[in-house]
């Protein structure tokens, strides 16, 4: 493994991570009763989010062209599979890390309300009292939760199903419009143009069925028509989907960029 192999990898890694944690502070919100503080907190990881995606792209890209000028230099199908696989890794490490980072991010949210002040609370942070209040946040998640998991009531089964199909589409939405263009190189610029055509069917999905649905459960339990137990149960299970739905992405991305390739020559 290169080094810039290594780099996208880790771009990967950091992308997904924070997609999975974004339902740590949900749960920071609801327990201190201010959700959207805690969600503006999330906005400073989401930022670090999008920078990392916004380098993704282009070094992928980048490791296209040389591919296609030399096609011994990278094993194209093998490195697209591994960025996929690192997805699903950063996944489960993220679902692992909800208990330890909700806890985090629940005092987080009660030292903003004092200071009201993000860089005052990003140096607090990284104080000798942060690392420690980091490390006694560690948690794993509960087995009873886990093992007790079961569709229906709080969770439709269809949200889950829904899920599944949009990380799917928003892990290979980039990566096989990136790759299409080593199957088509001849109109790689417009190909690497075409990802809305895979993340647009993800976007309208998420914005119009699973967003509501968790920012409905999010204020029932808030107000108290649902519990808090109801809450995790339907994390695990949104966690859970997206977990399945990086390892459907590894089936859907020759396809996909297939489809992207035609697509491109179409038009």
């Amino acid at each position: 493994m290169d080094i810039q192999l290594a780099f996208i990898l880790a771009l990967t890694f950091v992308i997904h991570l924070i997609g999975t944690l974004a339902y740590a502070f949900r749960i920071a919100g609801i327990r201190t009763g201010n959700i959207a503080i805690a969600f503006s907190l999330f906005n400073i990881l989401v930022l670090v989010s999008r920078i990392s995606n916004s380098f993704q792209a282009p070094f992928l890209a980048k490791r296209v062209e040389t591919a296609i000028v030399d096609p011994a230099l990278h094993h194209l199908a093998l490195d697209f599979a591994l960025v996929i696989a690192a997805a699903s890794l950063a996944t489960l490490a993220g679902g692992l890390l909800i208990p330890s980072f909700q806890r985090y991010s629940t005092a987080a949210v009660g030292a903003f309300r004092r200071t009201r002040s993000v860089p005052r609370l990003m140096v607090r942070a990284l104080t000798p009292r942060g690392m420690v209040l980091l490390s006694e946040s560690a948690a794993l998640p509960r087995y009873a939760n886990v093992w007790q998991l079961r569709l229906g009531g709080a969770v439709p089964a269809g949200i889950v199903l829904l899920n599944v199909a949009v990380t799917a589409l928003w892990t290979v939405g980039v990566l096989a419009a990136i790759y299409a263009g080593s199957l088509e190189p001849q109109f790689r610029v417009t190909a690497s143009t075409l990802s809305a055509i895979i993340n647009g069917l993800a976007t309208i999905m998420m914005f119009v069925v699973i967003d509501p649905f968790l920012a409905g459960l999010t204020d029932d339990v808030a107000a108290g028509r649902a519990s808090e137990r109801d809450f995790r149960r339907a994390v695990i299970w949104m966690v859970v989907s997206r977990l399945a739905g990086t390892l459907l992405a590894q089936a859907l991305l020759f396809p996909s960029a297939l489809l992207i390739a035609w697509v491109a020559r179409l038009i």
